[in-house]
């Protein structure tokens, strides 16, 4: 299957698409020393968010999709050099209203879940209507 979405996104930032079918997707991410919070290595939950968040739009994997809103569990601290797996499918869909559950895997140990609202509007949305 061919990735539609997102196909610009730094991967050092967000990830590695790794998997790729219809309504799922698994990202890899192997996290840097740039997304530190503190000198003890702690990885910022935006990083990981992301991770889950580019999995997520890849599940949908529609050319203008985008997120509109998120519940999220951070549920273990992540350090800088951890591999992480984040898996998303959808599992609703309601029009252009699409429901994907996401978790980001740590050595098969569970550390974020969340669940994704995600539209797919017929235009991009930094298009004009009036174009």
């Amino acid at each position: 299957m061919n990735q539609n979405t997102h196909d610009r996104i730094d991967p050092r930032l967000v990830g590695s698409p790794a998997r790729l079918a219809e309504g799922e997707a698994e990202v890899v991410l192997t996290t840097v020393p740039e997304m530190a919070a503190d000198e003890r290595g702690l990885v910022h939950g935006g990083f990981i968010f992301g991770l889950a968040d580019y999995a997520a739009m890849l599940a949908v994997n529609h050319p203008n999709v985008v997120l509109g809103a998120a519940e999220l569990r951070f549920l273990k601290p992540v350090v800088v050099g951890d591999a992480l797996v984040a898996s998303a499918r959808r599992s609703g869909e309601d029009g252009k209203k699409l429901r994907v559950e996401a978790e980001v895997r740590r050595d098969g140990a569970v550390v974020f879940t969340g669940t994704f609202t995600c539209f797919t509007p017929k235009r991009h949305v930094l298009e004009s209507s009036s174009s």
